[in-house]
């Protein structure tokens, strides 16, 4: 007689068995993309030319957010590799006034504003392309005139999340203010209202003046004075106030659109380079040492031996 429980079906786990055949095709991914760190399905599509454009180059505006800068670029694909034509960085704003909070969407639009007045000052179209001169959280595209098309070039976001108000798309309305031609929506701007389906250019000139910290930082002062003394630490040694926020932020888009050339630094070149690691000694000098050390060896025991014959005695 057979039980109950031998009669009920037992699931039994069997191992997938990959033979030979899968292993002859299987193809490693590229690293980047093991990496998690390129898109190549994304890559692929902003970089493709068309092949009567006879190798002309497609630029991409590429954006970057690390934890302490923003890295914007204009950046061209070849076969070898990819070619930066102009670049700009958070960490160059102090020079035009912006002391602190190097990373939000305020300085993004000013990092954005930046790259765009200085490719275009390269390329010697900066005095024809001059964008829109002042912010009004508006949307705006420049127009071409009748000798020169304006500069293009292609939003690269890597692998952020494109949601509304991303600080991607601050450095994108930089760009497209300093006079760069861009394809965009302005869907995905700071205040733009999904059920009404427009953009609030009150709400998105306050995200470009710095206005959405300047609340928080009043709201902070009200409510919680010791989080507002750490987190807002690096304004207060500045002596950045939230009332004068506006007119900071002004003063720096002045300033970038007067001089956006790169500056170099001043650091001298050290005289020193500094070695890690050990230099690598040649056959006579490692030689050398062998028999510096056998000395020193030999020297030592032989004064362990004398040290034992004076106790003897």
């Amino acid at each position: 007689m057979v039980s109950s429980s031998s009669s009920s079906f037992r699931a039994v786990f069997v191992k997938p068995q990959k033979k030979q055949a899968y292993f002859k095709r299987y193809q490693v991914k590229f690293r980047r993309r093991r990496d998690g760190k390129t898109d190549y399905r994304a890559r692929i599509r902003l970089i493709n030319q068309d092949k009567n454009k006879y190798n002309t180059p497609k630029y991409r505006f590429v954006v970057r957010f690390t934890n302490k800068d923003i890295v914007a670029q204009i950046v061209s694909a070849t076969i070898t590799g990819d070619i930066v034509l102009a670049s700009a960085y958070a960490h160059e704003l102090p020079r035009y006034g912006l002391k602190a909070g190097l990373t939000n969407y305020a300085a993004a639009y000013c990092t954005g504003l930046l790259l765009a007045r200085r490719v275009l000052q390269m390329l010697e179209m900066d005095a024809e392309y001059e964008g829109n001169a002042e912010a009004t959280g508006e949307d705006y595209s420049v127009e071409p005139t009748d000798t020169r098309r304006p500069f293009r070039a292609l939003l690269d976001v890597g692998l952020v999340m494109t949601t509304t108000g991303n600080r991607v798309f601050g450095a994108l309305k930089g760009a497209l203010d300093g006079g760069l031609d861009i394809p965009h929506s302005d869907k995905r701007f700071a205040g733009f209202n999904k059920e009404g389906k427009n953009l609030d250019a009150e709400i998105h000139r306050k995200y470009i003046y710095g206005g959405h910290v300047a609340d928080y930082m009043k709201l902070l002062m009200e409510d919680e004075p010791e989080k507002y003394q750490s987190h807002f630490s690096n304004y207060l040694k500045k002596d950045l106030a939230p009332e004068n926020m506006e007119e900071m932020y002004k003063n720096v888009h002045a300033a970038i659109r007067a001089d956006p050339s790169i500056k170099k630094s001043d650091k001298e070149a050290p005289k020193e380079h500094k070695r890690y690691n050990p230099k690598k000694l040649t056959y006579d000098e490692r030689k050398a040492s062998l028999i510096q050390r056998v000395k020193a060896l030999n020297s030592a025991i032989g004064g362990d031996d004398n040290d034992e014959d004076e106790d003897d005695e």
